[in-house]
């Protein structure tokens, strides 16, 4: 059956009333049959009607689609991973709901009231949406994209980066207990020393660790395309990092990866994300002050980087981003003339 412009199914009618926008069916008999006042269920009522209920065009069905397609396959297992967490609050609201049914109001409300205590993975779930429904406008199932008529909720990038008393504090207790939480101590030093992000350095080997030529080559994440483990980050070793390696090889065994786990393996990201959120929580009873979320080592490097050299690194294929999202300086330093 043919929707009309409306987005009525033909011998549909909409009522308006004090509640709102009630609909009804006319059969050929000329029955009438209540259909209440949503829109969506009252579609769904009348192609069960008339024995046309399916799943092609369901926000739940594209998802499927989506999730089996070489062009999600091809990502990163984290970015994966988030698309499918993002699926699950998404397809609670909308997941049987037709693509071609929904409307920008209530994509608004989505982002304003189902996921008010989220609003920042709100945003990353409306960006899943928006992906199936452009799935779905090429495969012929909705004709345009409501999302791109939805602003996002805004977003406040983090303005603090953890001091150096906090940050030699929280690491110097870590170090005192040794074992897994020693390793953690290295990898959050590597992290502010170096600003590689963790999904480029919990798979470290020791080939890509050139002592003589002091760099550390590390494959550049988030590239996309012909890029992709294509553009290299070559990290010249401060004497900071420097000290941290020679530190790690004198103590790690292993011969393949730089911080493996107790059985030899690389750390998952799942697993690291855990771990560190575990010892943060114990560093609070043990009134140790940090606060600090991995991601703010980046931030602490790029500002501390900043302010020795008075430039920001490349971290970011935008410059802009770097500066918006890392750039964490409460002093910023100029020249009269």
């Amino acid at each position: 059956m043919k929707q009309r412009r409306d987005g009525l199914l033909p011998r549909m009618q909409a009522i308006t009333r004090k509640k709102g926008i009630y609909y009804r069916y006319i059969t050929r008999d000329n029955k009438h049959v209540g259909l209440g006042y949503d829109l969506n269920n009252a579609i769904k009522t009348v192609l069960e009607i008339n024995g046309k209920v399916t799943d092609i065009g369901k926000i739940s069905k594209l998802w499927e689609i989506y999730s089996s397609s070489a062009d999600f396959l091809s990502l990163s297992k984290n970015t994966q991973k988030e698309y499918k967490d993002c699926a699950k609050p998404l397809l609670k609201i909308f997941g049987d709901v037709y693509a071609g049914h929904i409307k920008a109001p209530w994509i608004y409300r989505y982002l304003t009231v189902e996921r008010a205590s989220a609003p920042v993975r709100a945003n990353r779930e409306k960006s899943l949406l928006s992906n199936l429904i452009d799935l779905a406008i090429r495969r012929g199932e909705a004709e345009f994209n409501p999302c791109k008529q939805v602003r996002r909720n805004v977003e406040q990038p983090r303005t603090e980066s953890p001091s150096k008393d906090d940050f030699e504090g929280f690491m110097t207790w870590l170090r005192n207990q040794g074992g897994r939480r020693l390793a953690i101590a290295q990898m959050a030093e590597f992290c502010a020393y170096s600003g590689s992000r963790k999904i480029e350095f919990l798979n470290l080997t020791w080939h890509q660790v050139d002592f003589e030529g002091q760099v550390i080559r590390v494959p550049r994440a988030k590239q996309r395309g012909a890029k992709k483990g294509n553009v290299i980050d070559a990290i010249s070793m401060s004497p900071n990092l420097l000290d941290l390696m020679v530190t790690i090889r004198e103590s790690n065994a292993n011969l393949n990866y730089v911080f493996p786990t107790q059985k030899g393996m690389p750390y998952t990201a799942s697993g690291f994300k855990g771990m560190w959120g575990k010892l943060k929580r114990e560093a609070k009873v043990a009134k140790i002050e940090f606060n600090a979320t991995f991601h703010d080592l980046r931030a602490y490097y790029a500002t501390t980087h900043k302010a020795e050299t008075g430039l920001l690194p490349d971290l970011h294929a935008n410059p802009q981003t770097t500066a918006r999202v890392y750039d964490r300086s409460k002093e910023f330093k100029r020249r009269a003339v």
